[in-house]
């Protein structure tokens, strides 16, 4: 690990489209925070987002459309030697920062998340952030809504995330794992409960369950993107 790690700059990468109603409170979490950078890797918001982001003197770049080609993209533009990814419904908790160089100065670890706490009050999502934190620590697979950091050498050695339609952030974990430990910090990152609160906290998870089986199972992700979209918004 590069002994420098403890003080090196981190870039903070957050894809966005359409986001314009939480890009400022994702971006008001990246303060006070020491030497980092905050790159906004839009694929052609129509909202607003753009305009709160230029605002807010925040570096923005354009991409094509897809989380995983848009992180890249912000990879590429990134100049620190740590990338946190950060998605814009999700906010940090306060000394993400040292948390991050203090958890990547540890022997063996190759990357990191944090544990994850959903922004509204149902007692059912109290038992999701059970489930994903129990995951996350014992199996160390957190998904990409516990914002994943890791250095730049290793997000180049293992080829950045591979440009799936869906499942971009599980693939890059099972990547990371072959190569060394992911540590789950307990603080928890803040994420929106909209996806659950739109079909049901039963249903959601449910539904992301099977998406996962179907993709260890070899269906195209295409296929699986196809219909998990038509499944995410078709009515309730």
């Amino acid at each position: 690990m590069n002994q420098n790690i403890g003080s090196a700059r981190i870039s903070i990468i957050i894809p966005t489209l359409n986001e314009a109603g939480n890009i400022k409170e994702a971006i008001a979490t990246t303060q006070p925070s020491k030497d980092i950078e905050l790159i906004i890797v839009d694929a052609g918001s129509e909202d607003g987002t753009l305009e709160i982001a230029q605002s807010l003197d925040i570096k923005v770049i354009s991409s094509f459309p897809g989380r995983a080609v848009q992180m890249n993209a912000g990879a590429v533009a990134a100049s620190g030697d740590i990338l946190l990814f950060l998605h814009a419904d999700s906010r940090l908790p306060t000394g993400f920062d040292e948390m991050i160089r203090t958890a990547l100065q540890q022997p063996g670890i190759v990357a990191g998340a944090f544990n994850l706490r959903i922004d509204a009050s149902l007692l059912s999502l109290r038992w999701v952030e059970w489930g994903v934190n129990a995951r996350s620590h014992f199996c160390q697979m957190p998904y990409g809504d516990q914002a994943i950091f890791l250095t730049k050498a290793v997000f180049h050695q293992i080829g950045g995330f591979p440009e799936l339609p869906i499942m971009e952030d599980f693939e890059l974990i099972r990547c990371l794992k072959r190569i060394g430990r992911i540590v789950i910090i307990s603080t928890p990152v803040v994420t929106s409960a909209r996806r659950w609160l739109q079909k049901g906290v039963f249903k959601t998870t449910l539904l992301n369950q099977i998406v996962i089986i179907a993709y260890l199972l070899g269906i195209s992700p295409k296929r699986i993107c196809r219909w998990y979209r038509r499944e995410k918004f078709k009515r309730v």
